[in-house]
């Protein structure tokens, strides 16, 4: 069998004002058109379908349309699993029409559902909480460990209220574990999918807790490794059983385990910050038989505009480069003795369409921002109004406020002065 292993789609989300959904609908296209290609037999979605527990309506639409078309009428099952960024009713809401086209929405860990029996010959059994199994027509049956994001106060009371005590990771363990000693043998394909942290914890300590959050992620992606969120869940865990896991959560793309039961996150299959630069995004295609060792392919995905950060030495260079790279976004750096004047600034803006920010290097400062060798301060609420406005232009624009800028802010302090009292 093959199967399409695909993650954290992110729809709806912005970069600074850009909207994406256009670029996210060429690439749920194109991952359709890999699936169709490579005849998989199955889709898994494993979490972070929305940007948000609100998403807009029209990426609510592109998402079911989509779908559809990947499910191709029931005959190539797709099954979706909830993210930390999805709201767990809302993906669970289309289901009773959704599961008759062969789109199979899990929201919570606990969910379950009458059998479903589909016109394309495609049969889906959820014998209890936890795990769905798949008939597909002349295939072996698949048995699908499902965990969608929860916090560990939910997780404890979907799988195990008693055990108030332990480690959310040992009840996570035992419940998979539970499982797939009742539901997968080698007369099938076994596969869990899940939407966390892990990591395969080879040494102890430090080095372990260290695989977790990629310096590489998102801040927001980092979110779940605290407390109220979900521990890091060790790769260890994974039944002996299951020949694959299909994991969602982080953006970059990579095996946390190999070996006869690889775990992989799939990525990201578009940019969505920085932090995300350097990445080939891609989807995975997974091969496995009854019995054996699952093999995986990351196939890459091309859709959508690359996101990059450049420094320039001065405007005519940024405005000469943005006019021969028009196909990304891109955060402008310019190197200058003192801040960006308004007429360069549009300058810049007419040169390029996906502009995110401009940012003044000038000397002394860091392409980080702030001063070089001092982070940014808090503004003490204390000091002068001048005071105060010196610390805000630091960290406005990356630079100390010269002597025209202050004279300039002194003037208008002035003016507002002579307005109050009169």
């Amino acid at each position: 069998m093959k199967f399409l292993h695909t993650s954290d789609w992110h729809l709806g989300a912005r970069l600074a004002e850009y909207g994406r959904l256009p670029e996210q609908q060429a690439v749920l296209e194109e991952l359709r058109i890999l699936a169709e290609n490579e005849r998989v037999d199955f889709v898994i979605v494993a979490g972070d379908i929305f940007d948000n527990y609100n998403p807009p309506n029209d990426a609510v639409e592109l998402l079911y349309r989509e779908l559809k078309k990947l499910s191709d009428d029931g005959h190539r099952p797709v099954i979706v699993i909830a993210g930390n960024h999805d709201s767990p009713d809302r993906i669970e809401a289309p289901d009773p029409l959704a599961a008759e086209c062969g789109i199979f929405f899990i929201g919570y860990p606990d969910f379950t559902r009458g059998p479903v029996e589909l016109e394309s010959g495609v049969r889906a059994v959820f014998p209890e909480k936890g795990i769905m199994t798949l008939d597909i027509p002349e295939r072996p049956q698949v048995r699908i460990i499902t965990t969608p994001y929860a916090n560990e106060n939910r997780l404890r009371k979907y799988l195990d209220p008693d055990r108030r005590e332990e480690a959310v990771s040992e009840i996570l363990g035992d419940a998979w574990k539970a499982l797939s000693e009742k539901y997968c043998d080698k007369s099938g394909i076994n596969i869990l999918t899940a939407h966390l942290f892990m990591a395969e914890r080879s040494v102890p300590g430090e080095l372990f807790e260290a695989a977790g959050p990629s310096v590489n992620e998102p801040d927001e992606e980092r979110s779940i490794l605290h407390p109220g969120g979900l521990e890091l869940i060790d790769a260890a865990l994974i039944p002996e059983a299951v020949q694959y896991t299909a994991l969602g959560h982080l953006h970059r793309p990579g095996a946390v385990r190999n070996g006869k039961s690889p775990a992989v996150y799939s990525g990201s299959p578009l940019a969505l910050g920085l932090s995300e630069e350097d990445q080939q995004k891609s989807a995975v295609l997974v091969s496995v038989e009854p019995g054996g060792v699952a093999e995986l392919k990351f196939a890459p995905v091309e859709s959508g505009r690359r996101i990059l950060r450049r420094t320039f030495a001065d405007i005519d260079e940024a405005v000469r480069w943005l006019g021969e790279n028009p196909e990304c976004y891109v955060e402008v750096l310019v190197e200058c003795d003192k801040y960006i004047s308004a007429a360069d600034r549009r300058r810049l803006y007419a040169a390029h369409d996906g502009i995110t920010a401009v940012v003044p290097l000038s000397p002394g400062t860091s392409e980080e921002g702030g001063l070089t060798g001092a982070p940014r301060r808090i503004p003490d609420l204390t000091e002068s109004v001048e005071e105060l406005f010196k610390s805000y232009f630091e960290y406005a624009k990356g630079m100390a406020a010269d002597q025209q800028i202050m004279n300039l802010f002194r003037e208008v302090a002035a003016l507002n002065g002579e307005e109050d009292e009169t």
